[in-house]
């Protein structure tokens, strides 16, 4: 479980999150959606300490974050999965070498045979077999947000963390990407946090949602509750969204 207790974060003069208070249960998948600039992504950072709170708390596994050491904290974040917006593979390696990154950095005793049956295995699983040689320039972006969630799954993690998942990808293939979100949720039992503007998105994969606005959250609860609220914020965002 993730609890995110009272969380500000400012870059200089601007506030971008305002007291996050957000239990993230395990095995769910919640959806996080807002407008631009809201403080998505960088409540998502928060998570796994690639930034640091300037108050406030996150709690994973009993564990208050914040306290951890280096070593602790390398540690902790084998339990994380992270698809980044882009993707962000190094251009300079093939998919093979791109995926095994994280097994490589966390688990030095690992044997190089190991470490290619366990891509060869998460390959499989996002229905790209054979394609360990390919660089990411030979990829469509449909492939290159495949092969990096192949790489957030290498560590058998707890929790996975999507930013901004379907950005760029036309419906097709981002039907496909949520289908495959929906389909590891359910068989490796995850938890899953979805940041996304994508509302068709936020239907297909999302247990629960969180909405953000300036920073603060301004609506919880299950995605049939979004179409009934009263909040006339949340109201006028699904309204543009056409959710």
């Amino acid at each position: 479980m993730i609890e995110i207790i009272n969380l500000h974060k400012n870059f200089k003069s601007k506030q971008v999150l305002r007291g996050i208070d957000l239990t993230i249960n395990d095995g769910e998948t919640i959806a996080i959606i807002g407008p631009s600039g809201c403080g998505k992504s960088v409540l998502l950072k928060n998570i796994i300490r690639l930034l640091e709170p300037d108050e406030g708390k996150v709690i994973i596994d009993s564990k208050d974050i914040s306290k951890l050491t280096q070593k602790e904290l390398y540690q902790l974040r084998t339990k994380f999965g992270f698809l980044f917006q882009g993707a962000a593979l190094f251009d300079s390696m093939t998919v093979e070498e791109n995926i095994s990154l994280p097994l490589v950095e966390h688990f030095p005793n690992l044997s190089i045979s190991e470490i290619k049956n366990a891509v060869a295995e998460k390959l499989e699983m996002v229905g790209l077999p054979g394609i360990e040689k390919l660089k990411p320039s030979e990829l469509s972006g449909g492939m290159k947000k495949r092969v990096g969630l192949a790489r957030a799954l290498i560590t058998n993690p707890s929790y996975i963390l999507y930013d901004e998942p379907t950005t760029g990808l036309d419906p097709i293939m981002s039907d496909s990407i949520d289908l495959l979100i929906k389909q590891l949720n359910e068989k490796l039992a995850v938890t899953s946090i979805v940041v996304t503007h994508d509302m068709f998105s936020v239907k297909n994969v999302a247990d629960r949602i969180a909405m953000l606005h300036e920073g603060k959250i301004y609506f919880n609860g299950k995605p049939d509750e979004l179409l009934n609220t009263d909040n006339t914020i949340v109201s006028n965002f699904i309204r543009r969204t056409g959710f």
